[in-house]
Formats: structure tokens, sequence, C-alpha cells
């Protein structure tokens, strides 16, 4: 599995990506195989300001439901498009297909975030 160094990861298999006053959101590469086969997204919170863990949508695969949380205090400015017809491209490429941007509210936030090693070892990868 892949996990890259200059994303940060969350507890509950998110990756972000921060930019300068701006964040992308999606799931882990272990998070989309766990799932399997993801035939809808569901991200209704576009301009909404959304807590830290807090629920900001699911993921529906072939067999199960997952929610979706937020890694840090933010307010939604976008949600990608492309996962309306094709959600399927989390599978493919989950670290190439965002879920949602954010603008991000704290710096603290990162604090709680795992780096890439720190992510591998909860997971149990080597």
């Amino acid at each position: 599995m892949n996990y890259p160094e200059h994303l940060f990861y969350t507890k509950d298999h998110e990756w972000i990506s921060f930019e300068q006053d701006h964040a992308l959101i999606g799931i882990t590469d272990f998070a989309q195989k766990e799932l399997g086969d993801i035939v809808y997204v569901d991200i209704p919170c576009l301009n909404k300001i959304i807590a830290k863990e807090a629920i900001f949508g699911t993921v529906e695969a072939v067999k199960t439901v997952s929610d979706l949380f937020m890694p840090v205090n933010g307010k939604v400015i976008a949600v990608n498009p492309l996962l309306e017809t094709k959600p399927e491209l989390v599978n493919q490429d989950p670290y190439g297909c965002w879920m949602i941007k954010v603008l991000v509210s704290l710096a603290e936030d990162r604090e709680s975030l795992l780096t890439a090693e720190q992510y591998l070892a909860q997971i149990g990868g080597n």
C-alpha cells in the first residue's frame, strides 16, 4: 500500500494535504481497500463549517457504508465534482482523488494528525 510522506493522516483513515490557506481531504489507500468497490460518495456539506472529527459525508461501497470524518476544523469550499459520476476514482487513485477542499481555521489542528510513518504503524503496516 502507498502512503505519501507529504500528506498527514487520521486514525479514521482520512488523508489531508495542506496548501496555503486551504487543504484537500480524501481517504487513504487502506480505507478504500477495506471498503472495496466504491459506488457512491455523498458529501452534502458545501459552504458549511465542519468541526474537527465531525462527519462530513459518507462513502458507499458494494457491501457497506462508511462515514467520513473531518480531520481539522474548517469551511468546505469545494466538493470534487468528479465523484458525483465517477466514485470509483477513489479506488483507482485514493491520493489523487480528493473529496473536499476546506479553508483551514486553526493551525493547532495539525498537531493531532499522523505522519505517514505513524499512520503505517497504526494500521500494522511495515
